[in-house]
C-alpha cells in the first residue's frame, strides 16, 4: 500500500492536468493532440479500475469528482450543442416557446429579444432544424438563460453546475446498487472514472447525465419496492431524452400486472405534466418535425444503416434514408420488443456465460434488468442512423451491472469520431467507423464464446 500510494497520486495528478489541457487548450480539429491526451487518460484509466483495490477505492472517487470540477468553467470544446441550449433557454426566459419557429424566423421577423441575435444565431449548427429538447433539458436552459442572461459562459457554468449534481447522484446510486445487487464496489470505477464519460457530459454538457442519473434512481426505487415513486423517476430520465422510451415494455413481464400499472400509470403522469406545454398543435408540429428529421435526414457513425445505405448507392445511385431511416426503426422497435419479453439472461455461472431462465421472484428480478436495457439499447444503437459518442455512456453505465467489458472498448474507440474534424468542417472516416464496430462487436462475440473470465464481478 505505501509503494501503491505514491503512484496513485502521481496517475491523479496526471490526468487532472491531462483534462485541464483538454478542456481549456485543444480543440476538436487538434486530433493528433486530442488523442494522445484522450489515449493517454484512457490507459491510466484502464490500468487504475485494474489494480484498484479497496484501499484505494474512494480516492479514485474522489478523483473522478475532481476530475469533473476541473473542467467547471471551459467551454465545451468538442462539442458546440451548447449554443443550442443557450438559444433555447433566452427564448423561454422572453417568454418564447423554442419549439414554435425556426431558429432564423426570429431574425427576419425585426422582433428585439434580448440575447438573441446574429453572433449567436452564427454558432448554432441547427439552424434550419427545430429543436429536440425535451422539457426537463428545456427548464435547465431556461435557469440558465434566467442566471447569466447576457454572458455564454455564465450559462454554461450553470448548465454545469446542474450536470455535475447529477453526476455525483449517479455515483452515489451506482455504489448503492452495486452492494444491493452482490457485485464488486470496485466497478463503480468503470463508470466514474470513464475518460468519455467525463468529457461528454460534464465537459461538453450532454443530458445523457440525467437520463443516467434518474434511470439509476428508477432502478433503485424498483428494488427497494417503491414502484410509484420509481415510475416518476423514469417519466424524469424521459423528460430529460426521450430515448428512455425504448425500455418500457420489458418492465411488463417483470414486474407483474399489479405492479405493472402502478409503474406504468406513473411514468405516464409525469410525462404528461412535463410535456403539458408542448400540448398545443403548433408546438406539436416543431417537436414532430424535430423527431422526423432524426430518423430521416441525420447519419453519423452508423453501423448496419452505413451497410443499408452502400446497397442503396449500387442499387439506386443515391442516398436512400429518407425511405429506409423509419424502416430499420421498425426492425429495431420489433428486435426490443423481442429483448424486452425474452424470458432468459445471458448470465456468468461457474465461470462460463450461459442462458438461465429468469425466475421473476421481485425484487431479485430487478438486478436483471440492467442486462436487458442494455441488450436492448445496444440492439437500437446497431440500427440507428446516428450514434454519437456521448449517446454510448447510458449503455456503459448498463453495462457495470452485468458480466460484459465490450462496452470499455467501445468507449475507447468511438473517441475516433473526432478524427473527421477539421477547420473547414467535418468529413466522416467510413475507415475509422468500419474499425470501430468490427473490435467492438468481435470482442463482444469473443465474451460470449470464449467465456472469458473477470477479476471481478
Amino acid at each position: 500500500m505505501l509503494r501503491q500510494k505514491p503512484l496513485s497520486y502521481f496517475l491523479f495528478f496526471i490526468s487532472l492536468l491531462a483534462y485541464f489541457v483538454i478542456a481549456y487548450g485543444v480543440h476538436r480539429h487538434e486530433t493528433v493532440a486530442l488523442f494522445s491526451l484522450y489515449f493517454l487518460l484512457f490507459g491510466i484509466y484502464v490500468f487504475v479500475i485494474k489494480v484498484a483495490t479497496s484501499e484505494t477505492l474512494e480516492f479514485w472517487i474522489l478523483g473522478a469528482v475532481l476530475f469533473r470540477f476541473v473542467l467547471l468553467l471551459a467551454l465545451p470544446n468538442l462539442s458546440d450543442d451548447f449554443y443550442r441550449f443557450i438559444w433555447d433557454g433566452r427564448l423561454l426566459a422572453n417568454g418564447i416557446h423554442p419549439f414554435s419557429e425556426l431558429p432564423d424566423f426570429y431574425l427576419s421577423s425585426g422582433l428585439s429579444i434580448p440575447g438573441i441575435d446574429q453572433a449567436l444565431y452564427d454558432q448554432l449548427n441547427s439552424q434550419a432544424y427545430f429543436t429536440i429538447y425535451p422539457p426537463l433539458a428545456q427548464f435547465i436552459f431556461w435557469i440558465s438563460a434566467l442566471a447569466s442572461p447576457q454572458s455564454i459562459l455564465g450559462s454554461v457554468v450553470v448548465i454545469r453546475i446542474f450536470v455535475l449534481a447529477a453526476e455525483i447522484g449517479s455515483l452515489f446510486l451506482i455504489k448503492r446498487l452495486l452492494i444491493e445487487f452482490n457485485l464488486h464496489p470496485k466497478k463503480i470505477l468503470v463508470y466514474a472514472l470513464n475518460p468519455l464519460v467525463i468529457l461528454e457530459l460534464t465537459g461538453n454538457l450532454h443530458f445523457e447525465a440525467f437520463v443516467i442519473l434518474f434511470l439509476l434512481l428508477s432502478l433503485y426505487l424498483l428494488y427497494k419496492s417503491k414502484i410509484i415513486s420509481a415510475g416518476i423517476s423514469f417519466g424524469l430520465a424521459v423528460g430529460a431524452k426521450l430515448l428512455p422510451l425504448i425500455f418500457l415494455p420489458l418492465f411488463l413481464i417483470r414486474l407483474g400486472l399489479k405492479r405493472s400499472i402502478l409503474f406504468y400509470t406513473s411514468v405516464f403522469i409525469t410525462c404528461l405534466l412535463l410535456f403539458i406545454p408542448l400540448l398545443n398543435s403548433e408546438i406539436l408540429n416543431g417537436f414532430g418535425k424535430s423527431i422526423g428529421l432524426y430518423f430521416k435526414s441525420f447519419e453519423f457513425n452508423a453501423s448496419i444503416y452505413y451497410l443499408v445505405r452502400e446497397y442503396g448507392f449500387l442499387t439506386k445511385g443515391y442516398n436512400i434514408i429518407q425511405t429506409v431511416g423509419w424502416k430499420l426503426g421498425l426492425i429495431s422497435g420489433i428486435a426490443i420488443l423481442a429483448f424486452s419479453i425474452w424470458p432468459y439472461t445471458l448470465a456468468k455461472k461457474e465461470g462460463q456465460f450461459r442462458l438461465i431462465r429468469n425466475s421473476y421472484a421481485y425484487p431479485a428480478v430487478v438486478s436483471d434488468v440492467p442486462q436487458v436495457m442494455m441488450w436492448v439499447m445496444f440492439c437500437y444503437f446497431l440500427f440507428t442512423t446516428t450514434l454519437h459518442p456521448w449517446y454510448i455512456t447510458t449503455l456503459l453505465m448498463l453495462s457495470l451491472f452485468t458480466g460484459f467489458r465490450f462496452m470499455v472498448l467501445w468507449s475507447a474507440l468511438i473517441f475516433l469520431t473526432y478524427a473527421g474534424y477539421d477547420l473547414n468542417g467535418f468529413t466522416e472516416n467510413l475507415y475509422l467507423t468500419a474499425f470501430e464496430y468490427l473490435f467492438v462487436i468481435g470482442y463482444l462475440v469473443y465474451e460470449i464464446l470464449c467465456q472469458k473470465k473477470y477479476t471481478y464481478r
